[in-house]
């Protein structure tokens, strides 16, 4: 349980005496709002030391009786009255018994008890003294369908336009506050350009919004930054968080590392986002693309990089599945359905049943041996040289494959093989899988190989043989039987009375008179390698025998020599590939598997401890009349799901995810946790009203930004008013906007930008960002490496692409600050900038400052700071730069890129 709402919250009520809640028979009304908000509250973070099991105190929270009673010293909450209220007091930090101790509660849970209260604290008399999970998640706020509240009338400011405002200041009034004063033009363009496409405006776009003094000014400029093409860079980056999203696989055995193809699932998402594809679509198309009318060039399938580009796990299928039914719950839908892959989930109404349904979708779902082709390859010169190489690289692991299937064959078809794998069936049956697997190592022979002689005389065994019966009958007798049974044999055979057996290996039988179970395989396999060349493989051994091995199958047979040989071969081939900018793309997709099959349980996580089968169908807390799949792996079905307007969870946990970028908190300070563990929403009344106008508004993101940013609350200045910083320190009920630095995306791209050597060029493949020359591209295009993620990165908190990411941690640690100072990546774009056209001839040193302070923070300097800059370079100059270093123009240019002004946003 979070400690934020801990089960602690309610254990100082016993201190002092109250006046019971009144006992009167609730309305309605009442009913609705305890069963859907106090009721979660209670049943989530309080009963388990206040309920059935325990009453610590004395006081018991989970029925109407015990709770009019209150603790040990009598009635905890006067009805109608929370100032008086001892729970209201405590939840408030009011008085002596602060609860919870470690962390102050919610605003939005201390809202809603003290609303609770101040309405009578309705308890209904029928109620379960049990309450689970599983019934608690039939009044959690996030499972409830998004409904359309009411739109609050403020005191202060009734005339706000946006409901945005009306939701927030109406929160803020309840504490004695408002918003703060909306801030100056500069710093609303600088955060919008931020926000929306993550440069900072120019010194020119800053001045025509400053003297553009209609009100549709900041309109204008949110349409422009949303029709830009860096938007979709981004707003993309986001999502490849939430995605986990790299150009290599992780660690993985003795196979190409790379993802030759992550990129084309990167441009997509670029592409969704600058296009402003319904977010609907675009969960459909990342979760079923191939289940959907392709279109011209296949480039939609590019979107089920979604399911491929995550960790490998050693090639582990079962871990593999287990990513991809996380970042599919958690991503879209806020769930966190991995928790049931060994048990019922512990807090949510998860069953593990319903894991190992959505775990039958994706074992369903199996990544083709060759990716589909997307776009539009045009025939050039380059592009006919490439397919040349690549065709030669590839026959060389044909011609390696074809050379070692002749040959394991005609070892495979001698007479020595031949007696080896049929006396090593005899002499393991009955064993078990390890012992057999041991003994298979020590006598060198080939699994697989083993597995199909066993196979074959299985089912050879089955029925009447004139060549294996004999065999059959001597390699099951103990060897002191064996002698007298092959005499007794021999004699019937001299004499006829034995007819049934083959001829040739009657002939055999009676010329060697073997005298062990060794020799009689010896003999077989002398007969049987005869037999092939003159009769015929399949004459003799049928269709698909032991040694009738088909070329597609020869991996099987290889050992570690030989796996060794062709991983060497294909590792050349995927370097290539990956390599070659002639590459034509190629999707990363899934599909449905040939032979479809329902799933099962596995007991406990373990893949080798099957339980019960369970249907291909999605989850039942937010599909209550869902229907088993059974003509199709599911993922369409399963994408339809989720994506449907009647999910409670979709359009809330996106419209949190856009809040959380824009406002720098969530509304939900658990982005990918909507569950009953997760703290209730800040303002839930707003969050339902977005989450209506985003489904209404065609699911459009762009719409959503454009919303969220006429607001005034997003307009707000950052301006802390210590007033307000006591009661509510976490800025959760928006007083004020919160101030941000840069990530390193945008930290990089904007020192990019303002060097004037930005790369706008969209699309295309991953660069190596660290690699001398540096290149200039923007960072959204950088090189992932999951096994070997750089150390910048790692020093700028950027996402773990190992799993998935809701939000990024944010640290101050001396790497970033030695990274500004010393990075020969940031002197170059110190150097950059001196070196543009309107720096370098400026007449006067003035003017050069003046300049400089234009190109990186897009302002003048004061005159206190310009005074101090020309003191600077005057003294700089009289001191010499040693070869490499910096001259004085450069390093004040490094001085304003490394400033907390270039890399904060009020």
């Amino acid at each position: 349980m979070r400690q934020l709402l801990s089960t602690a919250i309610l254990c100082c009520l016993f201190a002092t005496n109250g006046v019971a809640a009144d006992p009167a028979k609730p309305t309605a009304e009442a009913v609705e709002f305890f069963e859907k908000k106090v009721r979660p509250v209670l049943v989530e973070h309080c009963t388990s030391c206040h309920g059935e099991k325990k009453q610590q105190s004395g006081l018991r929270l989970d029925n109407a009786t015990d709770f009019l009673k209150g603790n040990d010293d009598g009635p905890v909450v006067i009805a109608g009255d929370p100032a008086k209220s001892k729970l209201i007091q405590s939840v408030r930090r009011e008085g002596d018994y602060a609860m919870p101790p470690n962390k102050p509660l919610s605003a939005g849970a201390v809202a809603v008890l003290t609303e609770w209260v101040k309405i009578g604290a309705p308890f209904p008399a029928t109620n379960t003294t049990n309450i689970t999970p599983e019934a608690a998640s039939r009044s959690h706020w996030a499972f409830q369908p998004v409904r359309e509240p009411a739109i609050p009338v403020t005191k202060n400011s009734p005339d706000f336009a946006n409901p945005i405002d009306r939701f927030v200041v109406a929160k803020l009034e309840g504490q004695g506050s408002t918003l703060a004063p909306i801030a100056e033009k500069r710093t609303l363009i600088r955060r919008a350009y931020f926000d929306l496409i993550g440069m900072p405006p120019t010194f020119d776009d800053i001045t025509a919004f400053e003297q553009d003094s209609s009100p549709s000014a900041f309109e204008k400029v949110i349409d422009k930054l949303l029709t830009s093409p860096q938007y979709g860079e981004r707003w993309g980056r986001y999502w490849l968080d939430i995605a986990r999203y790299a150009d290599t696989k992780g660690y993985v055995f003795q196979e190409n590392r790379d993802y030759p193809f992550a990129y084309t699932y990167r441009d997509y998402v670029i592409r969704a986002f600058n296009d402003d594809k319904p977010y609907d679509r675009f969960i459909l198309e990342q979760l079923a693309a191939d289940k959907l009318p392709p279109g011209d060039d296949n480039r939609t399938l590019a979107a089920m990089g979604f399911l491929t580009v995550g960790r490998r796990f050693s090639n582990n299928i079962h871990d593999i599945i287990d990513d991809r039914i996380d970042v599919t719950t958690r991503g879209f839908m806020g769930l966190t359905v991995q928790c049931a892959r060994c048990h019922d989930h512990k807090f949510d109404p998860i069953p593990i049943a319903d894991y190992y349904s959505l775990y039958g979708i994706f074992s369903n779902s199996p990544e083709p041996k060759e990716l589909p082709l997307i776009g539009k390859v045009a025939r050039t010169k380059d592009s006919i040289a490439y397919e040349a190489e690549l065709a030669k690289r590839q026959q060389a692991v044909t011609d390696f494959r074809t050379k070692r299937h002749a040959e394991i064959l005609v070892e495979l078809r001698g007479k020595e093989s031949i007696a080896k794998y049929l006396l090593g069936v005899a002499q393991l049956a009955g064993k078990d899988r390890q012992a057999v697997q041991a003994a298979v190592r020590d006598q060198v022979l080939r699994p697989a190989a083993f597995a199909r002689w066993q196979t074959y005389l299985t089912e050879t065994a089955k029925k009447p043989s004139s060549v294996f019966d004999t065999w059959f009958a001597l390699s099951k007798l103990p060897e002191k039987e064996f002698l007298t049974a092959i005499d007794k044999l021999i004699v019937e055979l001299e004499d006829g009375t034995e007819t049934s057996i083959d001829r040739y290996i009657m002939a055999a039988l009676i010329e060697s008179n073997p005298k062990s179970l060794k020799d009689l395989a010896a003999l077989y396999g002398n007969v049987l390698a005869n037999a092939c060349e003159r009769k015929g493989l399949r004459n003799i051994l049928g269709v698909d025998g032991p040694l009738d091995v088909p070329f597609t199958e020869v991996d099987r047979l290889f050992d570690r020599a030989d796996r060794d040989k062709q991983t060497a071969l294909q590792k050349k081939l995927d370097a290539f590939t990956a390599s070659s900018p002639f590459t034509p793309p190629r999707a990363m997709v899934v599909n449905d598997a040939p032979n479809l099959s329902d799933p099962v349980v596995f007991l406990r996580g373990n893949p080798n401890n099957p339980g019960p089968q369970t249907p291909r169908q999605f989850l039942q807390i937010t599909t209550p009349t869902r229907k088993p799949v059974t003509n199709s792996s599911g993922r369409l079905e399963m994408a339809n799901a989720i994506a449907s307007p009647d999910n409670p969870l979709t359009a809330r946990v996106m419209v949190n995810r856009v809040w959380m970028y824009h406002f720098g908190k969530p509304l939900v300070v658990t982005p990918s946790d909507f569950g009953l563990r997760s703290e209730p929403p800040s303002h839930p009344e707003l969050l339902d009203w977005l989450a209506k106008r985003f489904v209404e508004d065609g699911w459009s993101v762009k719409k959503l930004h454009k919303r969220m940013m006429l607001s005034a609350a997003y307009r707000q200045s950052s301006q802390l008013r210590p007033e307000f910083a006591q009661a509510d320190p976490e800025n959760r009920l928006l007083s004020h906007i919160n101030r941000r630095r840069l990530d390193f995306e945008a930290l990089r791209d904007s020192m990019l930008q303002v060097s004037g050597k930005l790369d706008r060029t969209l699309y295309g493949r991953s660069v190596d960002l660290f690699a001398k020359p540096y290149s200039s591209r923007r960072t959204v295009y950088a090189s992932i490496d999951r096994q070997n993620l750089p150390a910048t990165f790692r020093s700028f908190d950027f996402a773990s692409p190992d799993q998935h990411t809701p939000q990024r941690f944010q640290t101050t640690v001396p790497q970033q600050s030695l990274f500004m100072m010393n990075s020969p990546f940031v002197a170059e774009q110190a150097k950059a900038v001196v070196a543009r056209p309107e720096v370098l001839w400026s007449m006067t040193t003035a003017e050069r400052i003046k300049r400089i302070y234009h190109a990186i923070l897009s302002r003048d300097p004061t005159p206190d700071e310009g005074k101090l800059a020309v003191e600077f370079l005057t003294l700089a100059q009289e001191t010499k730069p040693s070869a490499g270093q910096l001259n004085p123009a450069e390093l004040f240019a490094q001085v304003l890129l490394i400033s907390n002004e270039f890399a904060f946003v009020d």
